[in-house]
């Protein structure tokens, strides 16, 4: 059977992005940062989806077809996580398609890779 084992990310600064992303998850690199690929994986060496920056120069997408979803436990977890992420370079998105009583928030990282950050105690 299959399970996924990475989720490869295309930057435009592996570096950069990985500063932000090793922050942002608490992960550390698995290997040495190369300046076009680097492995993330979470550091308590817990088992996980390990998160893989490669460089692009691809632009990025404004509704991307595919994304990370961050859970956080409730909404004041989401709202503290967001502001977090914000001070470590994510920026707010302006989406116009958020529905009226939205568990997400849509944030950008320093490349503008959109991702969501999710209240899971939402009803």
């Amino acid at each position: 059977m299959l399970k996924v084992g990475s989720v490869v990310v295309g930057v435009s600064d592996v570096p950069r992005a990985a500063a932000f992303w090793t922050e942002a998850l608490g992960y550390v690199p698995r290997d040495a940062l190369e300046d076009f690929w680097i492995v993330l994986v979470p550091a308590d060496g817990a088992t996980g989806v390990q998160l893989s920056l490669g460089l692009s120069e691809t632009p990025v997408q404004e509704r991307p077809r595919i994304h990370l979803d961050l859970y956080a436990g409730d909404a004041a977890d989401q709202a503290a996580e967001v502001e977090r992420l914000v001070s470590l370079g994510a920026r707010r998105v302006d989406w116009d398609l958020y529905p009226e009583d939205a568990d997400f928030v849509v944030l950008a990282d320093p490349d503008g890779n959109r991702f969501c950050v999710i209240d899971t105690g939402h009803p």
